[in-house]
């Protein structure tokens, strides 16, 4: 456990603001509602006498003493997971999950996770809350995400976070032919009934969700998306397509009945039905620098097995329409008597 007391005056001119307000700007490298539990916690005193009320209003001039208690994460182990590190540098790490892997532990998910790989390669992430995890991927998701080394780094992520103005961009291969792009602008919460899944909650209760889409590639029965969030609720991106609609494949949750295009080649149909998890990839993130403040942008490929899947699913594509091609052809000759045109049976001017 790390403890530091920090001191300042708070300014003359903040008369009337909320304490934890002011906290907040005079102490930036740690979020609100940090500030809010350190004063609720007694950790907090003006002018030497305790204040435990985060909406105490301030006069100005008074001399705050903080007591900043950031907790190690003790209780988790360092494991040998390897990781594939994109970026690096003092303060972020921005990282390619692959599928398979929890991002924290949890219930049945005590150990093997992102964040026990953390603390076995970067020990001093131990001093950084949630060893510097400040958004997560499903376990089945693959893709990009970023890591925080430093509290300052995770305060400023976070808050990024919060403003929407990180930039993620997933691609999605989903079940039905998806006419053209848009947006979904619809609440998430808890099922009502099945508390292990999310949904769409427009009666009051759910959190605010967007997600806009766009059609990158239509198959017989299929479409890969692509879609970037406007918010980061739990499963947005697998509830609001199922919402539409058009689940992604292989989401158990979510994914309703599988749909195999008719006369398509066992093999294809095979690895169809094999495909166990739902078909969504991280593949571009943008932020700005928490130390620099330069904007910047990572992108990476889709895993092997999406792009083994979009290859199906194309060449059933072609395979249908070749098909339906030499049918065509095939009837044109069935006792159709065909006169051709040539140059010369045309007049000239």
């Amino acid at each position: 456990m790390e403890s530091q007391l920090l001191h300042a005056q708070i300014p003359q001119d903040k008369l009337g603001w909320r304490l934890d307000a002011v906290l907040a700007e005079i102490f930036s490298d740690f979020s609100r509602n940090r500030l809010q539990d350190w004063v609720k916690a007694g950790q907090v005193t003006l002018d030497g006498q305790l204040v435990t009320k985060p909406n105490s209003k301030v006069l100005g001039g008074e001399q705050v003493a903080l007591q900043a208690v950031i907790e190690d994460e003790i209780e988790y182990i360092a494991q040998a997971i390897p990781l594939e590190v994109v970026y690096e540098d003092a303060a972020i790490l921005v990282l390619n999950k692959p599928a398979g892997l929890v991002v924290h532990p949890g219930a049945g998910n005590p150990d093997g996770t992102l964040l026990n790989a953390l603390l076995f390669h970067y020990p001093e992430l131990r001093s950084v809350p949630r060893a510097g995890i400040v958004h997560r991927l499903d376990k089945e998701t693959t893709g990009l995400m970023v890591v925080a080394k430093t509290v300052p780094a995770q305060t400023h992520l976070v808050e990024q976070l919060q403003r929407h103005a990180v930039e993620r961009v997933y691609d999605a291969i989903v079940v039905g032919r998806v006419i053209s792009g848009g947006k979904v602008d619809q609440p998430i919460g808890r099922h009502p009934t099945d508390r292990k899944r999310m949904s769409v909650i427009r009666t009051g209760g759910g959190k605010p969700a967007v997600s806009h889409y766009r059609v990158l590639e239509r198959f017989r029965e299929h479409t890969h998306v692509r879609v970037q969030l406007e918010t980061g609720r739990t499963h947005q991106i697998r509830v609001h397509m199922a919402y539409l609609g058009f689940p992604l494949i292989g989401d158990p949750v979510y994914g309703g009945r599988l749909r195999i295009p008719q006369q398509m080649m066992p093999e294809f149909a095979d690895y169809l039905r094999g495909f166990k998890r739902q078909a969504l990839h991280a593949g571009q993130l943008s932020l700005t620098h928490p130390v620099t403040a330069k904007v910047m942008k990572w992108k990476v490929p889709m895993p092997d097995d999406m792009l083994a899947l979009i290859d199906i699913l194309r060449d059933d594509l072609d395979d249908f329409q070749a098909a339906r091609f030499a049918d065509y052809d095939d009837d044109d000759d069935n006792g159709v008597e065909v006169e051709w045109v040539t140059d010369a049976d045309v007049p000239s001017d």
